[in-house]
């Protein structure tokens, strides 16, 4: 299936087919309207500091998201390593990277990571390699041109990436365009537990027709990393980064068990190919 490509549903059956830890969930918050009771019967299987950290979203739609992301870091850990929802302990390094504390030593590196915007919730995880996920919403800029929006991050990508958004054709396009680039950045800070101080424009991301993308670091060409892209729809676009654990930054790298690993190991475990996300329900979160 051709990333570019409408997203079928993939069952269970499929999934658990694909083996190991590895998981691309989705949930679709557009589908989700829960009353008040629903919504604090799922909060309640959550710990109290994650309930609190919810609560604090003023806008309903932005709690539902905060509710979704951590119930999909909790029902992933409990499907995967089975570990029952009250002894799973997730928690932030210093820079807001999400982290299991308790998980079982054969499980080396596994790691996780959500986003959300626009209608979809989702989370990656990796068992060997660092993984990170970025969803973005493409919407058109309100009360300013496309141009007009594009040079607030002028500084953020670099100038082969703004000449290659320059040639596309229509304002549309270029949106689609400064997006993907976008995407496939925030992916990899979020993948090693960067904060927001990771400057973007150390990044430039080079690609065919967005398929073989690779990334230059400081200039220097990285082959230790993969990136996948994925249109949910015709407004969502998500990504997926995979690379070596030893480029964790320090915080997030102490929370590892093996940051360093076997050349072959790792490269078989980057070279497998990205699947398709799984649609996951709020009901299939909350089961127990």
């Amino acid at each position: 299936i051709s990333p570019w490509e409408k997203l079928p549903e993939r069952n269970e059956m499929e999934e658990e087919h694909s083996g190991g830890v590895r998981r691309r969930w989705l949930v679709d918050v557009a589908r989700w309207s829960p009353s008040p009771t629903q919504f604090q019967a799922a909060a309640a299987l959550l710990p109290p500091h994650h309930r609190h950290a919810i609560a604090r979203f003023v806008k309903e739609e932005d709690r539902k998201r905060a509710l979704l992301s951590r119930l999909l870091q909790y029902s992933l850990v409990h499907r995967v390593l089975g570990i029952p929802f009250h002894q799973i302990h997730i928690y932030r390094t210093t820079e807001g990277k999400p982290y299991l504390e308790n998980g079982p030593p054969a499980f080396k590196n596994f790691n996780f990571n959500t986003s959300h915007q626009g209608d979809y919730v989702g989370i990656a995880s990796e068992l060997l390699c660092l993984v990170g996920l970025d969803i973005v919403c493409i919407s058109k800029p309100q009360g300013e041109t496309t141009v007009e929006f594009l040079k607030n991050f002028s500084s953020y990508l670099t100038g082969h990436e703004w000449n290659c958004i320059g040639r596309a054709a229509g304002s549309i396009e270029m949106l689609t365009e400064f997006y993907r680039y976008w995407c496939l950045k925030e992916a990899f800070v979020k993948a090693v537990g960067a904060g927001v101080g990771f400057g973007l424009h150390r990044l430039e991301f080079h690609h065919v027709e967005w398929s073989n993308i690779s990334v230059y670091i400081d200039g220097i060409e990285s082959r230790k990393w993969r990136f996948c892209l994925f249109k949910l729809d015709e407004m969502h676009l998500a990504s997926i980064a995979k690379g070596h654990p030893e480029d964790a930054i320090h915080s997030f790298k102490t929370t590892l068990s093996n940051v360093v690993v076997e050349e072959e190991e790792f490269y078989a475990a980057l070279e497998i190919p990205e699947e398709t996300f799984t649609l996951q329900t709020v009901e299939q979160l909350t089961q127990l």
